[in-house]
């Protein structure tokens, strides 16, 4: 190291790699509540929050939320309609993605597997991907039957196990990586309603793994239920689950749908085993 005499009577400015340790991580903890700010406002999708949905599910203050917000929309990171007061994701968060969506194609891959599925179970058909401890949908197909379960909307994320998509994706992890998420997730589980404590989610994760697909039932959304399977087998990315009226997906039939989606994911695998590229997949046959 260069020593350096500083002057009489001057401060002495600090080089780069002095800067107090306590200073980085004030620098990391506000990229941290920006992009947490961000989570929070995806959590309703496209109907947008208002500020006091805001500071109830972030728990941060109204004066720390409003400053926030106000600083995100400037920087085109969030929208503010002026007609309902609520905030959107804004601009900026658009044009970024457009830049990022050729590197993530999945829902493009799966596209036409959700459709065969929409088609032949007649029911709503969701694509769900894993973003760290949570899942967010990216896809959805519709079927025919006219009462259909619209529990989701593209674009909203939850934490893993919340829905059975997320739940098939979390018992398809190494138990005890699922288990360590399910501890740190509790207080965003709480959010969803009693019926998704540590327990529940457990035993939840024991009955999918001996089934080999997930199923819930009025959970996150009563009177509806879903099936769901997670893949590839060995390194789950994502999630195909089927939700209808609970009526719709009783003992016999819900077996029955989850073979079909089991049938779709095992050429959805295929694909992703041999990197084909995204131009090719409206090209593979029905057949799969």
């Amino acid at each position: 190291m260069v020593e350096t005499k500083d002057k009489p009577g001057k401060k002495r400015v600090p080089a780069t790699s002095e800067v107090p340790e306590q200073q980085a991580r004030s620098g990391t903890q506000s990229i941290e509540r920006v992009v947490g700010m961000l989570r929070v406002i995806a959590t309703r999708g496209r109907r947008g929050m208002r500020i006091a949905d805001v500071v109830d599910v972030s728990g941060l203050p109204m004066s720390t939320c409003f400053r926030m917000l106000q600083r995100l929309e400037l920087e085109g990171l969030v929208y503010r309609d002026p007609l309902t007061r609520k905030y959107h994701l804004g601009p900026l968060l658009y044009e970024l993605g457009l830049l990022a969506q050729p590197r993530y194609q999945l829902s493009e891959l799966c596209n036409e597997a959700l459709l065969v599925i929409a088609d032949q179970t007649q029911d709503t058909v969701y694509l769900s991907e894993r973003r760290g401890a949570e899942s967010i949908c990216t896809s959805r197909a519709l079927g025919d039957y006219p009462i259909k379960a619209l529990t989701l909307d593209v674009g909203i994320r939850r934490p893993m196990g919340v829905g059975a998509g997320g739940l098939a994706i979390l018992s398809a992890l190494p138990e005890a990586e699922a288990d360590h998420i399910v501890e740190a997730s509790g207080a965003q589980y709480a959010k969803f309603g009693s019926a998704f404590d540590p327990g529940f989610l457990r035993a939840a994760l024991i009955e999918s793994r001996a089934r080999g697909y997930s199923f819930l039932d009025s959970a996150a959304t009563p009177g509806t239920a879903a099936v769901g399977v997670a893949f590839p087998p060995k390194n789950p990315i994502a999630a195909i689950s089927v939700a209808a009226i609970s009526s719709r997906l009783g003992p016999a039939r819900r077996v029955e749908v989850a073979k079909i989606i089991q049938k779709q994911v095992r050429g959805i695998c295929a694909l992703l085993r041999a990197d084909v590229p995204s131009a090719a997949v409206g090209q593979r046959k029905q057949a799969i």
